[in-house]
């Protein structure tokens, strides 16, 4: 089918091979190796998806934690020599 998006080939030996024989343990009902290479990359993705909105909101976390540091610490005590009490 003609297209001008780009192509990819791949070929079940080595990595892929152990990574499809994997697929097919998990999913023992697809036969189809091409259907399971598109699970895997379903999976991958959800994975990859779930570990980027983890990291925004770690940041979101540490965004707001510095917020209120501004209401719970005087920087100016900090930055000085002098003993906290």
């Amino acid at each position: 089918m003609p297209t001008t998006r780009p192509r990819y080939s791949v070929t079940d030996t080595g990595k892929t091979a152990k990574l499809l024989d994997l697929a097919a343990r998990a999913w023992p009902e697809v036969q189809d190796r091409k259907e399971l290479l598109l699970r895997l990359a379903e999976a991958g993705a959800g994975a990859v998806e779930r570990d980027l909105q983890e990291g925004d909101a770690a940041r979101e976390r540490r965004r707001e934690a510095l917020l209120r540091s501004r209401d719970l610490l005087d920087a100016d005590v900090l930055l000085t020599d002098q003993p906290w009490g």
